[in-house]
């Protein structure tokens, strides 16, 4: 059955002088499809290697530990982001532009949960009528040229995302810094807010809990089943 978005208020909002936000998550908030699949077809396509054709394969047998539980979900896919990038070293900048553009267009943005995105641009156009200024940040671990790509088409004016490393130009195959998820995530969106208020917030897993709990309101979209027992237990 289709899960509809859990509306609630999570915490009371301080009065501020600064711009105020709208934040959101992207993977399974926004688009039903995880960005990595994408990263897996445009890896295949555009950028093959027997690494790259094994990838899946060889972690399957993880893939079904961490839907039972025995592996932790959130560091099994930072692990796996870490290990995916890996395949994309020695891409020149502009060509891992353009693997978020492609990921974008080909895989989350016709995946993309409608009600959720128009309610997410609602959300920030309310604000920046009421508060000049507001703005609207996309908050994902994922990397960060999808992460653009797709904050692009919501009219985002900040993503907070995973980017790569560089070097002379070309990607090493590490990330700068590790996966935002959970309170690391929060910790991201609360700096870039600065004094602004979190006016909404959505997210889609337990894992959002922290980036929730920031906002005035608080939005539960098709929320697994940790995320909607907390959201119903706080109305």
């Amino acid at each position: 059955a289709r899960r509809s978005p859990t509306i609630g208020r999570m915490t009371d909002s301080p009065g501020s002088a600064a711009p105020p936000v709208v934040v959101s998550d992207l993977d399974g908030t926004l688009a039903t499809v995880d960005t990595w699949r994408g990263v897996q077809a445009w890896t295949l396509e555009h950028h093959p290697s027997p690494a790259a054709r094994r990838f899946v394969r060889v972690r399957l047998h993880k893939v079904a530990l961490a839907k039972l539980g025995v592996l932790d979900k959130e560091a099994f896919r930072a692990r796996w982001q870490e290990d995916q990038a890996a395949l994309l070293a020695g891409l020149p900048e502009a060509r891992l532009e353009e693997l978020g553009e492609w990921v974008v267009d080909r895989v989350l943005w016709p995946a993309r949960r409608r009600a959720a995105v128009d309610a997410v641009a609602g959300a920030a156009e309310a604000a920046r009528a009421a508060h000049p200024g507001a703005r609207l940040l996309l908050a994902s671990g994922t990397y960060q040229p999808i992460a653009d790509a797709f904050g692009r088409r919501i009219g985002a004016d900040v993503a907070l995302a995973t980017p790569f490393e560089y070097t002379d130009g070309a990607a090493t195959g590490r990330m700068l810094r590790p996966t935002q998820t959970g309170a690391s995530k929060a910790q991201a969106v609360a700096e870039a807010a600065g004094d602004g208020v979190i006016l909404a917030a959505f997210g889609d897993t337990k894992a959002d809990l922290p980036l929730l709990r920031l906002a005035a309101r608080a939005v539960a979209v098709a929320p697994d089943p940790a995320l909607r027992k907390e959201a119903l237990a706080r109305g």
